[in-house]
């Protein structure tokens, strides 16, 4: 069942490993079917080189395994308290990239330098605090401060981002590591200027609805 969203989502978790925004099987990437409700994880610790489609697990919204023989990502209670909560969610990522995470090391949001932040995100990339995993803790608290961001890191862990589906989910994953690398690099330089909040409403504006085709 879901196959081609099996096939996306099994994409979009090998996609992770490629770009390097993790490393070995940390980190995932799941799916939600817009009519089942159904969500599509990643197996748990299963390498991402060694993905295959059919290797993929469905769960209701309330973990009860649909379909699949492996045993689901152990950060599937934090997916599904975020779709449960988030109807507008599709798409989850959660990624370890190596500047982003460091940020969330700190517990430091990342403020609006760059326009590209401006386009992508349309406010500063806010932090969560920390929460143990395995349970519902850090969906919950991704809920509590995601705000109108796409993207949010979760202190002491790693990076977050939600989206329409899973490949805008991974869109706003790669664009906060490149976001945080430049950002982390301007920090060394000097002082970085950040763009008017104005601006940055005028700025995600324009790109949400004119950028593109």
């Amino acid at each position: 069942m879901l196959e081609a969203l099996k096939e996306l989502v099994c994409a979009v978790n090998r996609r992770l490993l490629s770009e390097h925004l993790l490393v070995q099987t940390c980190g995932n990437a799941s799916g939600r079917d817009r009519e089942s409700g159904y969500v599509v994880v990643k197996p748990s610790g299963v390498p991402f080189e060694k993905l295959k489609a059919e290797d993929m697990i469905v769960v209701d919204v309330n973990e009860k395994i649909i379909e699949g023989t492996l045993k689901p990502s152990v950060d599937t209670r934090t997916h599904l308290y975020i779709y449960r909560s988030r109807p507008d969610v599709f798409g989850i990522i959660h990624s370890h990239s190596n500047y982003a995470t460091a940020f969330a090391a700190c517990a430091m949001p990342i403020p609006v330098y760059l326009t590209a932040h401006a386009d992508e995100f349309g406010c500063e990339i806010p932090v969560g605090a920390f929460a143990p995993i395995g349970e519902e803790d850090i969906g919950r608290e991704i809920v509590r401060s995601i705000g109108s961001s796409k993207a949010i890191l979760m202190t002491n862990h790693g990076v977050f981002t939600v989206g329409k589906g899973p490949a805008e989910a991974f869109k706003s994953a790669a664009m906060v590591e490149d976001v945080a690398k430049t950002t982390f690099i301007a920090l060394q330089l000097g002082h970085p200027k950040p763009i008017p909040e104005k601006m940055v409403r005028q700025l995600h504006e324009r790109y949400t609805t004119r950028y593109g085709q």
